[in-house]
């Protein structure tokens, strides 16, 4: 089930950005960080089996204040489905008529009447 997560973190400079994306980017399940919000002051995090608790008390432990404003899940498209094209139509079944009775080849097997010396030593 993939999640999308928006976590408001108090970042007040580019350092301070940098480690929130940083302890973001490191969480287990996370697939994607990105900076979010007007102030660039949300992280939008992206991934399957986040531990939001954990990776809000991990943000608040290196940035101060962090609090979760969304948890939703991400529902993935369907693909679409295939309109089934119609089978050409098939052709009627052609009766074909034989003048000539079939003819046959026969064929008879005939035992070698002197077997040849065993040549395998």
């Amino acid at each position: 089930m993939k999640q999308k997560i928006i976590i408001k973190v108090s970042m007040h400079c580019s350092k301070c950005r940098t480690e929130a994306l940083q302890v973001a980017v490191v969480a287990y399940g996370v697939n994607s960080v990105a900076l979010n919000g007007p102030e660039k002051d949300k992280l939008m995090i992206l991934g399957e089996g986040v531990d939001v608790a954990c990776l809000a008390e991990a943000l608040r432990k290196k940035l101060c204040h962090a609090t979760i404003e969304i948890v939703e899940e991400v529902k993935e498209p369907s693909p679409p489905t295939p309109t089934p094209t119609p089978a050409p139509p098939t052709p009627p079944p052609q009766i074909i008529y034989c003048q000539q009775p079939p003819q046959f080849e026969c064929y008879r097997v005939v035992a070698d009447p002197s077997p040849a010396p065993c040549t395998i030593m």
